[in-house]
């Protein structure tokens, strides 16, 4: 046999098997959808001929090469015809320009300069670029004697540029404390008499913040290039997202940032609004652009207030455009509850016209948390940022995003009067994002299941009652650009938002409790036959699947799936009393069935106890039987695939229903509370879940055998012994909010009993298993998993 003409072997992706026939297209296909684009920010600046606008996108693409995020800027000119609003004009550039090492980018406040941080993770040095409309005009390094890595993750990160554009305030890691330097005496090797120790730990919080310590305030002066960190802040506050206050006479002399307190320990913060927060003015010297060294005052002198010490939460604080007043956004139901996350509540501090803030100042309640809401009305303020620049010409109105049940939404918000309104089109089941205002005008993403993101411009237009009405026009663009091989496929595909009944109502649910929850339905709009269903069940359990475009997921129903995504009792953006309802009702629920005592050969036996759903399984059981009674799914085809939580809930279903799946997968599942509770970095969440609002009087770090018990009990490891579905496993290894050993130990107990398992370690990822690749291989696999079951 000729060797050269011998077939070649074929290398099939780890985690594949041999005798898959679909890797190789499904991995096209997905690669496909990878390649789909996503904007992360917008921001909109003045026209130089004074007639229209510009405006700058910051768009992210994966890079499988690479296994990073791809960032580019890519720019367009606004213009409209006329007086009309029902024409707009964007002139794109030609090409992106992809952003390099770029970490973060801030515009000045009249768009005239550019702050490019370029920040490599612990890296010396960190540096700043300033650049003007065609040149860059300063360039600082600050090495790491002076402060570590600036952050950039989106909720300790705070740059703020003043209002003469003379100084930037930011958060960067505090510099690393000196290590104990020790001698080896009378060693023989003359270039090695020494080596450093390691010193005292220091926590850290939590899960995507390792190798974090400590976040500090620091300034920079642009004219002369000095750092300094500001001082007066105790050590016990990490520090972030910090604004400017007003300038008195043309001179910025506060700060205001968020302080979060490490007080008794730092517990993982990443996806927990818990974590009590207050707003904070601190003090800084009076930088002049002609000021010498000798000539500042001193950072000693600062003095620090706390600005909200009646609230137990405060962040993304916001000054109005006129300076009177600060609203910022506040997750007190989720601390006062122990919930990871829960309504939010808006609020307005009056800035006094002294300028000199202090702490007895009255907070004013501009909306308050919804418990219930009725039938169509506001549901509540879900918001999980602010836009840099959210204010309307009138000074007091705020866009912004929120949740509305299964779908986010945009909402104008008075602050004065506590107004709110729903401006995007009702009732359409699609998803909006609000990217940047352009003077009265909006700049959006909208999306669905079904429907990739297409960019929308939001125009305000007035009734002769005074009405305000909104006007959305399409905008052309190639951002979202995909083949039409996907577009063909996404053409052949339906979605709605079903409304799913409670099942077994009682008189102990509040009204929230009682309502409906939402599960949205993606299938197929050609075949007669129903498609074999996936069941995607979100994490948290406090946050919320959007009806809006996810790539994984379009994947998955493009590969011949019907999707039901459930938003059970319990996800954000349905009221507080829906939320509160789960806590304490997860996974199982323990039924003493009689209790008595009987004295057999010494023994004393004091009850029998037997175990029904809890309510969220309850509730993922429910909306299954309600698209199987409606004949939309193929009940002998059903999988079922959660992360997190819901992968928590994904294993609890396929014990205690083992009949009712014939596959299931997860990602960095929560199989064991009882184990989990002391390696997590967040303990609290397994008892709050577990206990409800007690959860959080009775925390410990060292559980109790009762404790660990009813976590045990609560938890899918109590019905391994009767699973039957082949179940696929996609853990990351440096997974601290659920740590990889969790996973591990339920995958094991089902090989060891026999069940088809299969599990793929990341090595370097973390909970969200988010970076390129392993997202990517991840899905693919997931593809196959179900398709080689469904057959």
């Amino acid at each position: 046999m000729d060797s050269s003409k011998a077939s070649p072997v074929k290398v099939l992706p780890v985690g594949l098997d041999e005798d898959t026939e679909e890797y190789a297209s499904l991995s096209g296909l997905l690669q496909e959808f990878t390649s789909i684009s996503s904007i992360d920010k917008a921001w909109i600046f003045k026209s130089e001929s004074g007639t229209g606008s510009q405006a700058m996108f910051l768009i992210s693409q994966p890079n499988l090469l690479a296994n990073k995020q791809r960032k580019f800027l890519m720019s367009t000119s606004i213009s409209k015809d006329g007086n009309t609003s029902n024409n707009v004009n964007f002139q794109w550039v030609p090409f992106p320009v992809e952003t390099t090492g770029v970490s973060i980018t801030v515009p000045s406040p009249s768009g005239s300069k550019l702050l490019v941080v370029r920040n490599p993770e612990n890296v010396s040095p960190t540096q700043f670029e300033i650049w003007g409309s065609s040149l860059l005009e300063k360039e600082f390094k600050i090495p790491q004697s002076t402060h570590g890595s600036v952050y950039a993750d989106g909720w300790f990160e705070g740059i703020s540029w003043n209002s003469d554009e003379s100084l930037i305030a930011y958060v960067a890691e505090e510099p690393s404390p000196c290590k104990p330097s020790f001698d080896s005496q009378g060693s023989k090797d003359k270039e090695c008499t020494s080596w450093i120790g390691q010193g005292d730990w220091e926590e850290e919080w939590g899960e995507c913040y390792v190798g974090k310590r400590q976040p500090a305030l620091f300034v920079i002066n642009l004219n002369s290039g000095k750092v300094q960190a500001v001082q007066g802040i105790v050590k016990s506050l990490s520090v972030g997202q910090v604004v400017w206050a007003p300038p008195v006479q043309g001179i910025n002399q506060y700060l205001v940032f968020v302080g979060w307190t490490a007080d008794p320990r730092k517990l993982g913060l990443k996806y927990c609004y818990n974590r009590p927060c207050a707003l904070y003015a601190v003090k800084v010297p009076l930088y002049k652009p002609e000021a010498s060294e000798s000539d500042l005052k001193s950072f000693d002198e600062s003095t620090v207030v706390n600005l909200t010490q009646s609230i137990s939460s405060a962040f993304f604080p916001q000054f109005s455009p006129n300076g009177k007043f600060l609203v910022f956004l506040s997750a007190k139901a989720s601390v006062d509850s122990g919930a990871h996350s829960a309504t939010n509540s808006l609020h307005r501090i009056d800035w006094p016209t002294d300028n000199k803030p202090c702490s007895s100042t009255k907070i004013i309640d501009v909306i308050p948390v919804v418990n219930c809401a009725e039938d169509g009305q506001f549901p509540g303020l879900y918001c999980s940022s602010f836009l840099s620049k959210p204010w309307l010409s009138d000074g007091c109105t705020m866009i912004l995003s929120s949740y509305w049940h299964s779908c986010q939404v945009i909402l104008s918000v008075n602050v004065l009067s506590g107004e709110v309104l729903r401006i995007i089109p009702a009732d359409s089941g699609f998803s909006w994002n609000v990217l940047a205002l352009d003077g009265d005008n909006v700049i959006a993403v909208c999306s669905s299941p079904i429907d990739v993101p297409q960019i929308k411009y939001g125009c305000l237009t007035e009734k002769v009652n005074n009405t305000t009405r909104w006007h959305w026009l399409n905008v052309s663009s190639s951002i979202f650009r995909c083949s039409e091989k996907i577009m063909s496929l996404l053409s052949r595909l339906q979605f709605g938002i079903l409304q799913i009944p409670v099942k077994d109502v009682s008189d102990c649910l509040t009204k929230g409790a009682a309502k409906s929850f939402e599960a949205i339905f993606v299938s197929s709009n050609v075949n007669d036959a129903p498609d074999p269903l996936i069941v995607f069940l979100h994490g948290g359990p406090h946050i919320v699947s959007l009806s809006s475009f996810s790539k994984s997921l379009a994947f998955l129903s493009s590969i011949g799936f019907s999707l039901l995504i459930v938003n059970y009792r319990g996800s954000l953006g349905f009221g507080e009393e829906a939320l509160q309802s789960l806590p304490g009702k997860i996974g199982s629920q323990v039924l003493i069935l009689d209790i008595h005592l009987l004295i057999i050969s010494g023994v004393i036996i004091t009850n029998r106890r037997s175990f029904t759903h809890g309510q969220d399984v309850n509730d993922v059981l429910t909306a299954i039987d309600h698209v199987i009674e409606k004949g939309l799914v193929n009940p002998s085809k059903t999988t079922v695939l959660g992360g997190s939580h819901g992968g928590f809930l994904t294993t609890h279903l396929i014990g205690q229903t083992p009949d009712k799946f014939v596959a299931a997968a997860v990602r960095n599942p929560a199989c064991n509370l009882s184990s989990m509770v002391g390696v997590t970095d967040i303990p609290d969440w397994c008892y709050v879940e577990s206990y409800g609002t007690k959860g959080k009087t009775i925390f410990t770090e060292a559980p109790s055998a009762k404790h660990l018990t009813d976590f045990y009990n609560k938890s899918p490891i109590l019905h391994i012994s009767k699973v039957k579905a082949p179940t696929l496993f996609l853990l990351g290894a440096q997974d601290l909010r659920v740590p990889v050993s969790n996973g591990l130990q339920y995958a094991r107990a089902l090989k060891e009993q026999g069940v088809e398992t299969k599990v793929i370690l990341f090595p370097n990822d973390i909970h969200a298993i988010e970076r390129p690749q392993s997202d990517f291989e991840s899905f693919l696999n997931i593809g196959v998993w179900f398709k080689k079951h469904c057959k």
